[in-house]
């Protein structure tokens, strides 16, 4: 686990300056503290900072790595498994490698097979970079479900690169401005999937490639191509003659497989632990395929509506698992908001985001570099509360009145805590999302209750430039239509929660981003795409079960839960929102006095002083539902996080910054690169 950068001229002849490599490279210390390096040829330039987990030789596995007869250049992050199986069949085929590192095996793919068919070969998360010389192109490759970030822009005469827009930006001639959508898109929560929060940077999307290829007249083409996606089957094509247990034990046995994969390491590997059977069956997996005992990292909250950590420790006892719980007050969590922006790098609605920042750095403390964790569950098995909601509403007309009252009552009641975040407190429908999906997904719902805010908290140059905008219509034009043609509600709803919620919130601010703060490697065996490909087949009843969300994962691990997580419901892992604590309440209010004051947000010039004061008014107005006031903590959040950003990385000089940590760093570029 790494952080990658750099850049393609579109000149071949223009010089790279080395000492812009290894700024970009120090820039991102934090994703990898154990060495860097870098690499250039023919205009195009590689940097890496690296976390070292598999071969931990810090010379001989150092990237990037050139081919020896110099066709081709590497840098990656992440993690690839099953390596040691392709690079026997490799080496019996004559390859020889250099390293022990799992990247190198894309050296010796690629050749033979060229790049989509190598990329059928790869089990795991990443994002890499992949220079053909002879080719003369630059291919950057995401994982299939986005788990490692990579972000991309134009500049003049070329294209940059990296895992964080911050290494982005280290590039001096990469600009830095807001752009109108984006900064709404940050106001409402949910992001259009490829897109960030600042003009012209862009992010590879999960399972593309993207490839740049240098013109003879001297143009960069760009091709986007779209790799694998989430295979729901049309549902006249689903597999029939199945018998329940068969899905039981095919769930068993490929989690069981991605979990012994995920353990894998030249350092010891914990887990992440909540109340839910995800982490749980993780945790009780990962002990019984090691056969000892395994560390376990809990987040507990001083609130008892939303702590988990009982239930955790009822797993952790019940699998002999070594237990270490991380207590947040409330209070506590906006110290530390400013520093978790500079490391999501776009604004947050829940401060989740801070407390596991807390728990990376936990994690990072007692030694650990590598946990294993609970993300990618629901997404396969149905597991939010949305996803029932849109299955009774638009896959369950045949139930019976009895039936269907059941189902609104269970809906009723459940989940009240997230209401106005997890669910929106009035349905709303969007023309063009329901033009594309068959409705509107009940996951963006109270995302786009939030968006008819927005207009009012813009400042007027920006609200005029989005006048016609409709942010519904900029998220389903980037959902392939033919991924939802003739699918089940429930596959049209998972499918929209990945493209979005997934790999927008989950996997950005709540995972990678937040770990890698303190150079601590999260690996989700949930989202190994041989698993992931398994689930989408299941029959939809077999994901939610009258009742029972999660239905097949519950049964397959029910030998290793105890009964009271076997039967519980899904909880959804939140921070509690501000409003439900004075202390946290007033926590919030000391930082938005700093950023969301009149003057502050004139400097700025992104949000408008009045349209902030009314939101605040009727946040505390006493007609104002709880629903209604968790999704105005999450807009506040939001307000706070867009001004903080604009500090970050719009005042801030990034290219000097970057610098000056190399510097601190000791990083020079004669110590490595050509």
């Amino acid at each position: 686990m790494c952080g990658i950068a750099g850049f393609i001229y579109s000149d071949r002849t223009r010089p790279v300056d080395p000492d812009t490599l290894v700024a970009m490279a120090a820039i991102q210390y934090h994703r990898g503290p154990d060495g860097f390096g870098w690499q250039a040829m023919d205009g195009v330039g590689f940097s890496h900072a690296r976390l070292s987990i598999i071969d931990l030789d810090e010379q001989r596995g150092r990237q990037p790595f050139i081919s020896d007869n110099r066709q081709l250049m590497l840098t990656k992050n992440g993690e690839l498994y099953d390596y040691q199986r392709i690079r026997a069949d490799l080496t019996a085929q004559g390859a020889r490698f250099k390293t022990k590192s799992d990247s190198e095996i894309i050296m010796h793919l690629y050749p033979r097979l060229g790049l989509e068919r190598t990329l059928s070969f790869l089990r795991g998360e990443f994002a890499f970079a992949l220079y053909d010389r002879e080719d003369d192109c630059l291919h950057l490759v995401r994982d299939r479900f986005g788990i490692k970030p990579l972000y991309w822009t134009h500049i003049n005469g070329g294209l940059v690169f990296g895992s964080e827009l911050k290494v982005v930006f280290a590039h001096p001639e990469v600009s830095r401005e807001f752009d109108s959508a984006g900064l709404y898109h940050q106001l409402m929560q949910t992001m259009v999937p490829g897109t960030t929060a600042f003009a012209g940077i862009n992010q590879v999307q999960p399972g593309h490639m993207l490839s740049i290829r240098r013109t003879p007249d001297g143009r960069l083409n760009i091709e986007d191509r779209c790799y694998w996606d989430m295979p729901f089957p049309e549902e006249d094509a689903r597999e029939q003659g199945y018998k329940e247990s068969d899905y039981i034990d095919g769930v068993r046995e490929r989690l069981i497989e991605a979990v012994q994969l995920r353990l894998e390491a030249d350092v010891p590997v914990g887990c992440y632990l909540s109340g839910g059977i995800d982490s749980c069956a993780i945790v009780g997996l990962s002990a019984a395929s090691t056969q000892g005992p395994v560390k376990a990292f809990t987040i507990g909250f001083d609130s008892v509506d939303y702590d988990e950590t009982p239930i955790a420790t009822e797993m952790a006892q019940a699998s002999g698992a070594e237990q270490d719980i991380l207590r947040v007050d409330a209070d506590h969590l906006y110290d530390h908001f400013e520093e978790t922006l500079w490391h999501t790098e776009r604004t947050i609605y829940n401060t989740l985001g801070v407390a596991k920042l807390l728990m990376s750095r936990r994690v990072n403390q007692v030694g650990y570099k590598v946990v294993l964790t609970g993300e990618g569950s629901d997404e396969l098995f149905g597991g939010y509360p949305a996803f029932r909601r849109d299955m009774f509403l638009h896959g369950l007309d045949h139930l019976s009145n009895k039936e269907r009252a059941e189902w609104e009552t269970l809906l009723a009641e459940n989940n009240k805590l997230f209401k106005g975040a997890m669910l929106a407190e009035q349905s709303i429908e969007d023309a063009a999302l329901t033009a594309r999906v068959g409705f509107t997904p009940s996951c963006l719902q109270p995302w786009l209750a939030s968006s008819q805010r927005v207009p009012a908290l813009l400042y007027p140059d920006h609200r005029t430039a989005l006048s016609d905008y409709s942010p519904g219509a900029a998220i389903a034009e980037t959902l392939n239509p033919d991924a939802l043609k003739n699918r089940h509600p429930l596959d049209r709803a998972q499918y929209v929660w990945i493209k979005t919620m997934l790999e927008g919130q989950i996997l950005t601010w709540g995972g990678d981003r937040v770990d890698m703060a303190n150079a601590m490697e999260a690996r989700p065996p949930f989202l190994d795409h041989h698993l992931a490909e398994y689930a989408a087949m299941l029959p939809p009843a077999m994901r939610i079960h009258g009742r029972t969300e999660k239905y097949v994962l519950r049964e397959a691990m029910k030998g290793l839960l105890p009964e009271t997580l076997y039967k519980r419901e899904k909880f959804a892992f939140m921070a509690p929102p501000a409003h439900t604590d004075p202390r946290k309440w007033r926590a919030m209010k000391t930082l938005a006095s700093r950023y969301l004051n009149p003057d502050a947000i004139a400097e700025a010039g992104l949000l408008d002083v009045e349209g902030v004061s009314a939101l605040f008014a009727l946040h505390e107005s006493s007609t104002t539902s709880a629903a209604t006031q968790t999704q105005l903590d999450a807009m506040i959040n939001h307000l706070i996080g867009v001004q903080v950003l604009h500090r970050h990385f719009i005042t801030t000089d990034i290219p000097a910054e970057a610098r000056r940590k190399a510097v601190e760093l000791g990083w020079r570029a004669e110590q490595t690169g050509s």
